[in-house]
């Protein structure tokens, strides 16, 4: 089974999918959705370890050999990915039952979780597939899911949010469509390692205008400042678990989709010295991590607070990639990984709030120190990470940003860094002020939320702290990553 990890890793959610449709009893459901899940979690451990060991694996599916059959590729930067995309897709899943249980029907569990799997099934299969054509259909599996996911929401406004989703997602899907289909016109191939040794970009308009429609869309994707206009209500009305999962996890992958793209198939030389792609990208990401987190400190909605924080930290990731080097690039690898465990801690810990006191207004958040000091807590330890504090996992990506940027004599930029952790200050101390500084509410009594949510939000906010001092994983990793990268085409 082990010469199958590749294959596995979309297969095992995939089939469960339909199965949860057939099963449809809550008590069947869960049980068999939660297997699923962590079978991919630990099956992504052991492709991880393979990839680190031996380097990059070549899986053709069927046994038909890349070009002509369809191949799945895993090296160090898509293993990564798909490693935290299961480790987070298993921890939320078990974070679920009791919080879905409150949001949404019980006749719909079995939907929800054959959602949720197959955009799970999208997300890793983005990652690990070889061939572009695969890249897109997974693109589409996972965005479907997700509006199908974003559409439980309680709120009406849940379906306003869809709606705008899957028009700009659509419009984006469109575009990557449009640029893959002008690199199989110029190549012939749609495999990435073929396409990548037959594409010669230079002085060719084909590939310019190929360029140009992956940009656009790519960054549609993953909610680049300024077309990041349908996430903040995204994030804001979908259920609880379902914010945590996607604001950890796809617009993650999009970046990495970028990766492949700019790194793999057209190339570094490409597109940062014919295409000067840095010059758009990073006034782009200094723009979108200073307008997003001031945007973030005037929210009333800690979920919508989350969102734009969000915005924000798709800023640093896009800013490592600009900057073109292996420190930068490191950076912003690392920051996939670091922002997804912060992130979807912060929202577990917003899920825990609105189950107890069914509500995620900051007002309402009035001593919630107090009422519920175990999950405070946990906030306030992710916000830190959000910020950049030594000693979490989110100063690690900060401080390769900040090198980075600093070793390619963009010395404003390492300023303007280390000045937008202070905007991050003014809106997580705006909670942290309205939940340990202000008064709760008369009549109101200290209770945590139970122990199945808790958990689960522990771990990933445990893990900020584990990963702000232990490294060899995610930093090293990264590392490795960026410098298979940056060490031309494959």
């Amino acid at each position: 089974m082990s010469e199958h990890l590749p294959a596995l890793q979309i297969v095992v959610p995939m089939i469960a999918a339909p199965i949860c449709v057939l099963l449809r009893r809550r008590a069947l459901v869960w049980p068999f959705a939660l297997a699923a899940a962590w079978t991919s979690f630990g099956s992504s451990i052991l492709l991880l370890r393979r990839v680190l060991q031996s380097g990059p694996w070549s899986y053709a599916m069927g046994g038909w050999a890349a070009p002509y059959g369809i191949e799945y590729r895993a090296d160090a930067a898509g293993a990564f990915v798909v490693f935290f995309v299961a480790a987070l897709g298993a921890i939320v899943l078990t974070y679920a039952p009791r919080s879905v249980d409150r949001e949404i029907p019980r006749g719909k569990h079995h939907l929800f979780c054959a959602a949720y799997l197959l955009c799970m099934t999208g997300l890793q299969g983005i990652a690990i597939t070889g061939d572009l054509f695969n890249v897109f259909v997974f693109l589409e599996i996972s965005a479907l899911s997700s509006y199908a996911l974003i559409s439980l929401g309680a709120e009406r406004r849940a379906l306003t949010a869809t709606f705008q989703s899957l028009v700009m997602g659509t419009i984006g899907a469109t575009f990557i469509l449009i640029g893959v289909g002008l690199l199989f016109m110029m190549t012939g191939t749609l495999n990435m390692v073929d396409m990548a040794q037959r594409l010669q970009p230079e002085g060719q308009r084909t590939a310019l205008v190929a360029f140009a429609f992956l940009s656009v869309g790519i960054a549609t994707k993953m909610a680049l400042f300024p077309l990041h206009l349908w996430l903040p209500n995204a994030y804001t009305y979908a259920p609880s678990v379902v914010t945590a999962f996607l604001a950890a996890t796809s617009t993650k992958v999009s970046v990495y989709i970028g990766l492949r793209f700019i790194f793999h198939i057209f190339g570094e030389s490409f597109a940062f010295e014919r295409m000067p792609l840095d010059a758009t990208l990073m006034p782009l990401a200094l723009m979108g991590i200073v307008v997003a987190s001031a945007v973030a400190i005037f929210q009333t909605n800690v979920k919508r607070l989350l969102a734009y924080s969000s915005i924000a930290q798709i800023g640093y990731m896009v800013l490592g990639i600009s900057l073109a080097t292996e420190t930068g690039l490191t950076g912003g690898i690392v920051h996939l990984f670091n922002h997804a465990i912060t992130k979807g801690g912060l929202f577990l810990a917003m899920g825990c709030i609105a189950y107890r006191i069914g509500s995620v207004r900051r007002e309402d958040t009035r001593g919630l120190g107090r009422r519920m000091p175990v999950t405070m807590f946990l906030w306030v330890l992710g916000g830190l990470s959000l910020i950049g504090v030594p000693g979490t996992a989110g100063f690690v990506s900060k401080w390769y940003l900040v090198l980075g940027a600093l070793q390619s004599g963009f010395w404003p930029v390492a300023v303007l860094l280390l000045l937008s952790s202070l905007l991050a200050v003014a809106y997580v101390w705006r909670v942290v002020e309205t939940a340990y500084f202000r008064e709760p509410p008369e009549g109101s009594k200290r209770e945590e939320a139970p122990l199945s949510l808790l958990l689960p939000a522990c771990a990933l906010i445990a893990a900020t702290v584990y990963f702000g001092f232990e490294t060899s994983l995610t930093a090293d990793v990264a590392k490795t990553a960026a410098s298979q990268l940056l060490g031309g085409r494959p």
